[in-house]
């Protein structure tokens, strides 16, 4: 008997013993976090994480907040089904995912920036979900370019995270983002951008 055999039967036997009617998985944990301002609390750890936020009122200020953020991109690359009304005062250009095709990985790295919306965001732990959803695309656009524009609804805001694994679906693929990218070397300087975006501006809309 190899090693891999012994340690499957060692595990056979243990799961045969203890059958999981005989063993309930205890469910007392926290399920909902007190927050009274969950959007001034998000924007408080986004900006602990060095991302930057801008607000703006509503939709229709949107587009103006946008153009405002994205005025040092000339290349922007958007999900497919991002609204055209978002990107009325960009003057750069605007390249969509999957129309016709998708963009290639050479594409993605040259783009000055993405644009995109997301699942929802945890003002608790200020961390930013995406699920491959509306406005959203897929997980490659937010993370080869190296600057992402993020837009989040006030309504899209959750106290935390029990609020936020409960709105979600365990069968979509989840990025989490909380601030940047970055990471520390050996002598634990900050080094930014390495697993994906350098920059992050959230755009929150709304209250």
């Amino acid at each position: 008997m190899d090693a891999r055999t012994e340690i499957l039967a060692r595990i056979r036997a243990a799961l045969a013993a203890h059958p999981a009617s005989a063993a309930p998985v205890p469910r007392g944990y926290r399920r909902s976090v007190e927050c009274p301002d969950p959007v001034t609390l998000l924007t408080d750890r986004l900006r602990e994480y060095r991302a930057t936020v801008h607000h703006c009122r509503d939709e229709e200020e949107l587009p103006a907040v946008l153009g405002s953020v994205l005025a040092g991109s000339p290349t922007l690359v958007v999900p497919g089904d991002l609204p055209e009304r978002w990107l009325a005062r960009y003057r750069g250009r605007v390249r969509r995912d999957g129309n016709p095709a998708p963009l290639s990985v050479a594409d993605l790295d040259a783009a000055s920036a993405v644009l995109t919306g997301c699942a929802l965001a945890i003002a608790e732990t200020g961390t930013i979900v995406l699920d491959a959803g509306p406005l959203q695309g897929r997980r490659a656009l937010t993370l080869v370019p190296d600057h992402h524009v993020c837009v989040v609804r006030a309504g899209r805001i959750v106290p935390g995270v029990p609020e936020a694994i409960a709105a979600l679906s365990p069968a979509r693929p989840l990025t989490w983002i909380s601030g940047p990218s970055a990471t520390s070397d050996i002598e634990l300087d900050r080094v930014e951008g390495v697993h994906g975006p350098r920059r992050l501006d959230v755009v929150l809309v709304g209250r």
